[in-house]
């Protein structure tokens, strides 16, 4: 089933505003509370529920968010460190995440506490005995919690695109509840011991996450001054590489200014500066790191610092690109899809009104496919289709897009073309197509319809229908 890639743009945006509300709670409480309720107001989930696990392995559950009466029912309550081994026992394993469907739980054994709602006969529906797990774990792998979601907004069990997303947020939440504590650690210390070099340096030590102090004020300004061992392991550079090294050197910033504005501004608040930056390996490969960086105080006449907290970000903004990519490309193919062909004519006709040079909309539909289908079966349609899409791709110009409107309709957008070389690309896609196809019998050939892309352009839709209508009378002449 193909995922509607306006669905998947929205949900890497519910995403992204959860995630970033998560990672603003400064205390472990704050975080937990952070959690649960970004996934009922960011996920699609009507209730969520996060055990915590203490030192001992015991699970507490700290935070509910979507259910006043499931809070008054489960808030507080601590169980045993094996409580969901019997669960996982019988769970599907989707990636990281761990779903329980109701049918499998042995008659008379639900524990827990139950949402009053009703049950569907759609097997494909939630079902109020269905329970979903993510693990949460901090960033040197120790389970910290256990995320328990319930009630699907739209009352189904969760697809793929609402599994990863789940499993994306699960990986966050784990690290920003292992940052929470660890500031919890950091505040309590300072409490205690007022912040002594010594427990601070037992904490920056020992941290999971990078840590890193940089000189803010003075003639070692962005200079570095101190790393631990997780900020080396994450970075790959030994702490001779990174003492007295400027740490601009090797992060590439996109808008150096207002970086520096915002640093700037650090010293009129009491705040943390986020940040996500490209940062490059010694071996020249690049990740990317998140993190925060608090200024501090270090006593009358001394230099200001920033001390700086880093985890390696770079998995997550691989997967949030790709969703992205799936959200503007066709799946089978790979070609542009029609939204982002969309944002390519725009950007063509604003170029075209500029030069007054025109381009042209190619509609390519294919001829004789259906037998592909009817006599080879789809699976070796859809190969034939991704074979087509890479001829296609070869027989433009570079510059040039391909996209696929759907089925055996594809589009090709040309800038600044006309006449002979207009006549030329129509001939190298035909030609292209018509080549013989691997394993197949069948003569697919292509009907083209073009039509120009001048200054008074106005409407892809339009556009696209006046070539439909074009190609329509080429495939008429043809014999």
């Amino acid at each position: 089933m193909q995922i509607d890639p306006t669905v998947r743009l929205t949900a890497v945006r519910r995403l992204y505003e959860v995630s970033t509300r998560m990672g603003a709670g400064r205390s472990l409480a704050e975080t937990l509370q952070a959690v649960v309720e970004g996934v009922v107001t960011g996920l699609g989930f009507g209730i969520a529920v996060l055990n915590l696990r203490h030192p001992d392995g015991k699970f507490e559950v700290i935070a509910v968010a979507g259910s006043p009466e499931a809070r008054s029912a489960l808030l507080g309550r601590v169980s045993a460190p094996d409580i969901f081994d019997t669960e996982f026992a019988i769970a599907d394993a989707w990636g990281k995440l761990r779903f329980v469907p109701h049918e499998r739980l042995p008659e008379g054994e639900v524990t827990g506490w139950v949402p009053d709602v009703p049950v569907s006969d759609d097997p494909d529906a939630w079902h109020p005995l269905d329970a979903l797990f993510a693990p949460l774990y901090s960033s040197d792998g120790e389970l910290v919690g256990m995320l328990a979601v319930d009630l699907p907004e739209d009352q189904r069990r969760p697809g793929p695109v609402h599994r990863e997303l789940l499993e994306i947020f699960a990986t966050q939440a784990g690290l920003a509840i292992d940052r929470a504590r660890l500031t919890d650690q950091l505040r309590a210390e300072k409490t205690r011991l007022e912040a002594s070099e010594a427990t601070f340096r037992l904490v920056f030590e020992g941290a999971g996450n990078g840590m890193a102090t940089i000189a803010f004020d003075g003639p070692e300004l962005g200079r570095i001054l101190r790393v631990n061992d997780a900020f080396c392991r994450i970075t790959g550079y030994t702490p001779d590489q990174l003492l007295g090294a400027r740490m601009a050197t090797f992060l590439r910033d996109q808008e150096p200014d207002q970086t520096r504005h915002e640093l700037e501004n650090l010293a009129a608040s009491s705040g943390a500066y986020r940040f996500e930056r490209i940062f490059t390996q010694p071996s020249g490969n690049e990740i990317w790191l998140g993190g925060t960086a608090a200024l501090v105080e270090q006593g009358a006449g001394q230099p200001r610092i920033l001390l700086v907290q880093i985890d390696d970000v770079t998995a997550r903004k691989d997967a949030e690109r790709e969703l992205r990519h799936h959200a503007a490309h066709d799946p089978l193919t790979g070609l542009p899809n029609r939204r982002l062909l969309q944002h390519r004519f725009a950007k063509v006709l604003e170029r075209t009104r500029v030069t007054g040079r025109p381009g042209a909309l190619l509609f390519c539909d294919l001829n004789h496919f259906k037998l592909v289908n009817d006599g080879y079966g789809h699976e070796s349609g859809d190969r034939a289709l991704r074979e087509i899409a890479t001829r296609l791709s070869s027989a433009v110009r570079h510059g040039d897009t391909v996209a696929r409107l759907g089925g055996d309709e594809f589009a090709v957008l040309a800038e600044d073309i006309a006449g002979d070389d207009l006549t030329a690309l129509i001939t190298r896609l035909e030609s292209a197509v018509s080549r013989p196809l691997p394993n197949i019998a069948v003569k697919v050939t292509t009907s083209v319809g073009t039509v120009p892309i001048t200054p008074t352009t106005t409407d892809l839709d339009a556009l696209l229908h006046q070539a439909d209508q074009a190609m329509y009378t080429a495939k008429h002449r043809r014999p």
